[in-house]
């Protein structure tokens, strides 16, 4: 194990710039699904399942280099949390033949790319003090809070939306 740390250490800044290479394409890729994804009814597995399957990523956790301290927790869930308020106020709902939609969003994207570049900023800023294993970890849970939080909302509007259904 102290090898495999080692050798991440070697490669700290290499592993950088792959990661913000990696979080660039998946900003990318979640533009595209999130534009698709409007053109199809909410229902509750679909709201669900990304961040059921996002939450395997906590097995990062299992190996000591990623673990977060409580200080760190707390900050990334924190910023997680706020970060959220932007896809909160975005995503707008409409009902089109008695299903649910969300409405393509022309500022999720820009949206989308404004998080990534504060995120690559925080990402080159905290990376002076803080392990790239513990920045990993902190991104993780602050993307992950955003997920959880954001879909947790889906599921409300969701939810009030199938309980008018049920009155009419």
């Amino acid at each position: 194990m102290n090898q495999l740390l080692d050798l991440l250490k070697t490669y700290e800044n290499e592993i950088f710039i792959i990661a913000s290479i990696g979080a660039i394409i998946m900003g990318i890729l979640v533009i595209f699904w999130r534009n698709q994804e409007t053109k199809s009814p909410l229902y509750l597995k679909k709201i669900i399942i990304p961040p059921i399957m996002m939450s395997t990523g906590a097995l990062m956790f299992v190996f000591p280099y990623f673990r977060l301290d409580g200080q760190l927790i707390l900050e990334a869930v924190i910023v997680g949390a706020i970060f959220s308020l932007a896809l909160l106020f975005t995503t707008k709902y409409e009902v089109r033949d008695d299903e649910l939609y969300v409405k393509p969003s022309k500022l999720f994207p820009v949206i989308l790319v404004g998080l990534l570049i504060i995120r690559t900023f925080m990402k080159t800023i905290l990376s002076q003090d803080i392990s790239p294993g513990e920045i990993g970890g902190m991104f993780f849970l602050l993307a992950f809070t955003m997920i959880v939080i954001w879909r947790t909302s889906m599921v409300i509007h969701y939810l009030k939306f199938k309980d008018k259904e049920k009155v009419e």
